[in-house]
């Protein structure tokens, strides 16, 4: 990936785990009523049912984020029985994707999971799918109109940046910081996906009467990470915290860091990649928390996927459909909770 649009954009939507999904099988029957022709909740069952095809494409798997995006796609089709896996392969060439979800909508299979290098180039080619009676799950970086998609899934920006803020803010006041130097290194300045980190970051912040310092934007490269951290802590004498976006670049964000000698400030990052949660578990540098933005959401695409091509809901919902936009949550983990996340966490 040249790293564009790495995250994609935010849609509102339902908080839903992976779990929950991968066990949630409902049949689209009209749910229990509690005595009073009110609906509730179906329950949850894991049983097989009708054979599906899910058709799977996704960028090259060229940095940690998106290798384990198809990773866990392809781990997660595994575990059903009813389930095909017909992925195509990762590409970061628009033309070559369209081909690929093109070649899935001839086959015919039952239902497409995408995740495309650039959304609104693949619209048309979701929306082929959709118009062929195929209904697509369209992960992370959204098409350019819902028309392109059943459900969408994927993950918060703007919270991200809110979650960061406010664990910084709450750190800072804890420690009787009253006017901290808050620097932070951003992604792509030009993706929406960072604007909206960095906005989240900043009404987060505002709220607890701070605002963000030194701020410089780098390429979610290590390399990246590095140089333009080296430059920020040059400009800046005194840090009392600093919000990398990012884990894959936050290995040169650490790197520059130890190369300054810098330890007056504690840092958090962005993602959740392995490196980072094994930093903070050991709790031997400056990485003290990371802001998840988990490829999970590739899991639970497929977990999705399954239960459209069924013809079923999501277990413990009373909803009797898939919902149309699923947003996933944004958890701060730190030492005291990491052991719980550590099974999201991607090789950087």
């Amino acid at each position: 990936m040249t790293r564009l649009g790495r995250r994609g954009f935010l849609l509102g939507g339902t908080a839903l785990g992976a779990s929950a999904l991968v066990a949630g099988c409902t049949s689209n029957t009209p749910p229990a009523s509690d005595g009073g022709g009110r609906p509730v909740a179906a329950g949850s069952s894991a049983q097989p049912g009708k054979h599906v095809t899910i058709g799977f494409s996704a960028p090259a798997a060229d940095h940690g984020w998106m290798a384990a995006m198809t990773t866990n796609a392809r781990a997660q089709a595994e575990k059903f029985s009813d389930v095909t896996f017909k992925p195509t392969e990762g590409t970061n060439d628009v033309n070559q994707q369209i081909a690929g979800v093109e070649t899935l909508v001839t086959a015919k299979v039952d239902v497409l999971v995408v995740l495309p290098f650039d959304g609104k180039a693949l619209t048309a080619a979701g929306q082929q799918a959709m118009d062929a009676g195929i209904p697509v799950v369209n992960v992370d970086r959204v098409f350019g109109t819902p028309l392109a998609y059943r459900t969408w899934i994927g993950g918060d920006n703007y919270r991200m940046g809110v979650n960061a803020g406010n664990h910084i803010a709450a750190q800072l006041k804890a420690k009787g910081v009253t006017a901290p130097v808050i620097g932070e290194v951003a992604g792509i300045d030009s993706l929406p996906l960072t604007q909206d980190r960095s906005r989240g970051f900043k009404d987060a912040l505002a709220r607890h009467g701070f605002a963000v310092g030194p701020r410089v934007s780098a390429q979610f490269t290590p390399e990246s990470g590095e140089s333009q951290t080296a430059n920020l802590l040059q400009s800046a004498a005194r840090l009392d915290a600093l919000w990398n976006h990012d884990d894959d670049q936050g290995v040169g964000v650490v790197a520059a860091i130890e190369n300054a000698r810098r330890t007056e400030f504690l840092m958090v990052g962005g993602a959740g990649s392995k490196t980072m949660m094994n930093r903070i578990k050991a709790d031997s540098g400056p990485v003290k928390a990371t802001v998840l933005y988990s490829p999970s959401m590739a899991s639970s695409a497929i977990a999705l996927a399954r239960l459209l091509g069924q013809a079923k809901g999501v277990g413990d919902l009373a909803e009797h459909e898939i919902p149309s936009e699923v947003t996933t949550f944004s958890a701060v983990v730190t030492k005291e909770n990491v052991d719980r996340y550590l099974d999201v966490g991607f090789d950087s």
